[in-house]
């Protein structure tokens, strides 16, 4: 099988694609590309052909860092280097495994050499690899935060540092950071997004002939590789030209004081956080002068630079899709006047708008993200009718729920509005956590053993050693000393005697919504509460990085609405959607509850669940609940709930009922949950209702379960 990659200059479409990525490839202080976007749009094809265009490094002989002849690092490890002539290699594109370990990324020392003979034996890691060259993370957002916090900081600093037990070693790491990502997966921090110096949204093209062009392009490279990247040699021939041209003009590019005032006023205009976005937008401007073979920024460079820097760092919180009002751009830029006289002709045919083809990357960039537009725009009002219209039969029995009879009764009038319903203002919400110590995936909800955070023991190392217990090491080997002939001052250590540091920190667990959207909570009011419970809890869990999941259960049935997922944004999305009306089955929610838990269990056994009740309590339908036709919903509904405390699921309700009278059915559930239930009011993380700390959870237990149920409430 052939390693040639597919040519840069063949892939199809995606101008802002290959515009961002070319620009930071003349300008590596750009800051690098976030590709966001569907599955199947060449995201990582462009990127791996990306170094074939990429000019030769000249690199010192033999040096592991890849140090330049001419400016050796000093702190090189392999150092200090004699002068002399250097060797040309191309440029390396090293690709970053989602799963790898911290020591894989930075470099891992020698601990044994280290203890027993004081040596810097020193194995580098891919930052050493990707010095010079490329370094590409896929499915970037899946990668552990404390990676991507190493990752950034080094492509920040240019360098590498690497600290084990006093031992320190550094190393230039400059490298063109580029990472793709596809939304639905999970979303970045935004702090994170706004490392990345440019963002690209792309998408398949909706054109017939533009998508015939892919389809034949891409067979006919599978046919032949080194014949189609033959045909297509002159064309990377002159990329690669240009690129090189445009790298030894970019120092003689001029950046007026018009430019730089058209950039503060468009950062300033969007109300841009920070002034990373001023800087990047400045280098970036500048590069695509260089690109155009102009030693001038103009007009239309600033605002491609703003197309492309901007979008990401204008999210105002995490449900927000990244994006630019165009409009408002252009207005803010045409209160510049033109700096040279020579581009003047250009603005008179709106010449920033001759960038259109470019433009319409980003333009589509917000139906990239299938999860991102529907909650922002009068789009979420068109399927509420029809996702209303087939349930209006089931509304018709909502009669048993006599205090909202009339409501459900309502029909069609009552169900567009209440899908048009939208939440209230998020607000920070109390801790829930899952008890006991788990070993799930790295975040921030409940306590677990981690690769990072506090000591608290050591244990033999399994496999290879990354975080030394020095004291526990030097105990072990210790009392060895006299019997393997110690004759001078350092330890005789051997590989018996070294101890793994144990660590406990936090892990992500998955957070299960079951919310009720019965006629019983349809009334406007009540739902925008809910809407804005349910969507707060979802912030929470979007910050402790951990997967959601959403069940809906109405008239006759519960619907897994959202699987399981990291995309949290797309949860959001479909509660904005969520329609209301019908009857109670909850027991039929917290049966499709534990079917979801039981296979997400056998999918990701390490990561524990937290399942979060939002009901009044109600229940007014056996649903589709089968084998129990004797039993009334209430008792159904029971029933199930107990089935899932014997199963050890962590559980909390939500209690939404309102008003004066209160029946106190959550609280039954909660009850029956093993689990402590918590009002509206008191899922405030100000508010003076007790704490919710920990989500008691009957596993094992002799207690009784009434018993258990005293101390939860109690706890709770």
């Amino acid at each position: 099988m052939s390693s040639t990659h597919f040519p840069f200059s063949a892939v199809v479409g995606q101008d802002d694609l290959r515009l961002a990525l070319l620009l930071n490839a003349v300008s590596p202080a750009v800051g690098g590309v976030l590709v966001r976007g569907e599955k199947g749009t060449a995201k990582s094809t462009a990127v791996r052909a990306l170094s074939a265009l990429l000019p030769q490094v000249d690199v010192v002989p033999g040096c592991r860092f890849s140090c330049a002849p001419a400016a050796p690092d000093p702190s090189c490890p392999d150092g200090p280097h004699e002068s002399g002539p250097g060797a040309l290699r191309h440029a390396r594109m090293v690709e970053l495994p989602v799963g790898a370990s911290e020591d894989r990324l930075v470099g891992a020392l020698d601990i044994e050499r280290a203890l027993a003979e004081g040596v810097k034996a020193f194995e580098p890691g891919l930052l050493a690899d990707a010095h010079r060259g490329i370094l590409y993370v896929d499915e970037v957002n899946l990668l552990h935060d404390h990676l991507v916090d190493v990752l950034l900081d080094a492509a920040a600093m240019g360098a590498s540092y690497v600290e084990r037990e006093g031992v320190s070693v550094r190393h230039a790491a400059r490298f063109l950071l580029v990472g793709t990502m596809n939304p639905e997966e999970g979303e970045l921090r935004p702090q994170l997004l706004d490392r990345f110096g440019l963002t690209v949204e792309v998408a398949a093209s909706r054109e017939p002939a533009q998508r015939v062009e892919v389809v034949r392009r891409r067979l006919a490279y599978e046919d032949d590789p080194a014949g189609f990247a033959t045909r297509w040699a002159g064309d990377e021939h002159e990329v690669r030209a240009r690129v090189v041209a445009a790298r030894a003009l970019l120092p003689k590019v001029s950046l007026g004081d018009t430019a730089l005032l058209q950039i503060a006023a468009t950062c300033a205009g969007f109300e841009v956080d920070g002034m990373r976005a001023d800087i990047v937008m400045a280098r970036t401007a500048t590069a695509l002068a260089a690109w155009a073979g102009r030693t001038d920024v103009r007009k239309e460079d600033v605002r491609q630079a703003a197309l492309l820097a901007l979008p990401h760092r204008r999210r105002r919180n995490p449900f927000d899709a990244p994006g630019l009002d165009e409009d408002m751009l252009d207005r803010i830029l045409d209160g510049f006047p033109d700096e040279d006289p020579e581009p003047e002709p250009e603005p008179e045919p709106e010449g920033p708008d001759d960038s259109g083809p470019e433009d319409d990357g980003p333009g589509g960039g917000p139906d990239g993200g299938p999860g991102g537009t529907p909650p922002q725009g009068d789009g979420s009002q068109d399927p509420g009718p029809p996702a209303e219209s087939p349930e209006s039969p089931e509304t018709g029995e909502a009669p048993a729920e006599a205090p909202e009879a009339p409501q459900p009764s309502a029909q069609e009038a009552a169900g567009p509005e209440q899908a048009a319903v939208r939440a209230t203002e998020p607000f920070r919400t109390k801790m829930l956590s899952v008890p006991g110590l788990g070993e799930g995936a790295s975040g921030r909800r409940s306590r677990a053993r981690t690769a990072h955070g506090r000591t608290t023991g050591a244990q033999r190392p399994r496999g290879h050693l990354t975080k030394l217990h020095l004291a526990a090491t030097v105990l072990a080997a210790a009392p060895h000393q006299k019997a393997r002939g110690r004759d001078g001052r350092g330890l005789v250590i051997r590989k018996d005697d070294l101890r793994q540091a144990t660590r406990e920190g936090r892990e992500g667990n998955l957070v299960l919504f079951v919310v009720d959207a019965s006629g019983s909570m349809a009334a406007r009011q009540r739902m925008s509460a809910v809407k804005g419970a349910v969507l707060s809890l979802l912030l929470d869990a979007y910050q402790r990085r951990d997967k959601v999941g959403l069940i809906t259960f109405r008239g006759a049935t519960a619907e897994l609405a959202l699987p399981p997922t990291s995309s949290v944004d797309a949860a959001a999305a479909r509660l904005e959607q969520l329609p209301t009306g019908g009857r109670t089955p909850l027991a039929a929610g917290l049966l499709k509850a534990h079917e979801v838990l039981r296979i997400e269990r056998l999918r990701d056994p390490s990561r524990r669940p937290l399942l979060v009740v939002v009901t009044d309590g109600r229940a007014t339908s056996a649903g589709n609940v089968g084998g129990r036709t004797d039993s009334s919903p209430r008792e159904l509904a029971g029933h199930s709930a107990r089935l899932l405390q014997a199963g050890g699921v962590a559980s909390v309700v939500v209690d939404c009922e309102s008003g004066p009278v209160r029946l106190g059915l959550a609280g039954v559930l909660a009850r029956d949950l093993g689990g402590p239930a918590v009002t509206l009011d008191g899922l405030r993380a100000d508010s003076l209702a007790g704490l919710v700390k920990n989500v008691r959870t009957a596993v094992a237990s002799t207690a009784s379960p009434h018993t258990s149920s005293n101390s939860n409430r109690r706890a709770a």
